[in-house]
């Protein structure tokens, strides 16, 4: 079998805990940038961009320095009902709204007709890691980490284990899975995965909140880390960002084994079509985590940033438009592969994404 690993380091980030105040970085800020941008708008929602929120309000308040932007993490589903009930400008989502949510409408600060854009910008592999001594990586399949997961696989040195790891002296050992405690967009990212697949052995269909009982809970990243790190025979998922020192997966795609990598997320981003039935300038990918394309790492959260196409006031509908523009090119791209160790988005998704953002009006 091939085997491909990753070609660029993921940045290790903390997840902002509270709402990313704009007003220390504007006192920060010195000299005459030249810009004439100015106003204040407020954003909402998924925790998985907190730190890459943090690295993108710094960067574009110290070049716009009459701007404030805040951005409150307080999760996915908190960010789509404050953006619906018009209380931000913007919003951040580990999904993109469900048709009937769009057919609903009353986007509160949108103007009647108007349609939402939604922007896959920020992109993130989701590792499998596990506690082994002396073991630092493992080649699995979907279906092995799916009975994983399921509780149908349960020692280490199960012949399914073996099997991918002829090389590896497997210990004789009682595997311990972590999972999230609490509703994440990491987790149904991964059970939407495990879904997909391996959907004879994972039964289950996407969902925040884990399926059934058993194995161990941990509340958020941070816990599912300290959870694993602190055990012996443990497994979970994560941020890639934050595996650190913990043994990861080569997860097999096609007839190879891919480990997470920016690239290689980002590349299954570019392998999967857009939603079907989607307005103009809403980016909603349909995430192909079957792909047998080469070099592409299918467990990947892929987050959205969201806003009025037509904003019913025109009151800083530029301010959001410039952000925006800021947070998709290059240099903004960068700024969070570093804040927040996320996946820089391909050129022919930064193309689609920018003439998205130019149609936003008030």
């Amino acid at each position: 079998m091939n085997r491909i690993r990753p070609t660029a380091a993921v940045a290790l980030a903390a997840v902002a805990a509270s709402v990313l105040s704009s007003c220390a970085v504007n006192e920060m800020s010195t000299g005459d940038t030249g810009s004439t941008l100015d106003g204040y708008v407020v954003g909402a929602g998924s925790s998985a961009q907190g730190a890459a929120q943090q690295s993108w309000v710094a960067a574009f308040q110290t070049a716009h320095p009459a701007v404030t932007v805040d951005y409150d993490p307080a999760g996915s589903g908190a960010g789509r009902d404050t953006f619906m009930e018009g209380a931000s400008d913007f919003a951040g989502s580990d999904r993109a709204y469900t048709e009937e949510e769009l057919a609903d409408g009353g986007f509160g600060r949108c103007a009647p007709d108007s349609t939402v854009i939604e922007l896959p910008l920020y992109i993130s592999p989701i590792a499998v890691v596990f506690r082994l001594d002396d073991i630092d990586t493992l080649d699995l399949d979907p279906e092995t980490i799916a009975g994983i997961f399921a509780g149908d696989i349960t020692d280490w040195n199960d012949p399914a284990i073996a099997a991918t790891n002829p090389e590896v002296a497997l210990p004789d050992l009682p595997i311990t899975a972590v999972h999230r405690s609490d509703d994440s967009g990491t987790t149904e990212n991964f059970t939407d995965y495990l879904h997909a697949a391996a959907p004879e052995v994972w039964e289950w269909e996407a969902d925040g909140v884990w399926p059934f009982s058993g194995g161990e809970a941990a509340q958020g990243n941070s816990g599912v880390i300290d959870t694993v790190g602190n055990g012996v025979g443990t497994i979970g998922y994560a941020d890639a960002s934050r595996a650190g020192d913990l043994g990861t997966a080569a997860v097999r795609v096609g007839d190879e084994f891919v480990s997470f990598s920016p690239e290689a997320a980002a590349a299954i981003v570019d392998a999967s079509p857009l939603e079907e039935g989607r307005a103009d300038g809403d980016l909603a990918i349909s995430i192909d985590r079957t792909t047998e394309q080469a070099g592409v790492y299918p467990i990947v959260l892929v987050s959205y940033l969201i806003a009025c196409q037509q904003y019913a006031s025109p009151r800083n509908v530029e301010v959001v438009r410039e952000y925006l523009a800021y947070i998709a090119s290059e240099e903004g791209q960068q700024a969070a592969a570093v804040g927040a160790g996320s996946a820089p988005i391909s050129e022919s998704l930064r193309e689609r994404a920018m003439q998205a953002i130019e149609s936003i009006s008030g």
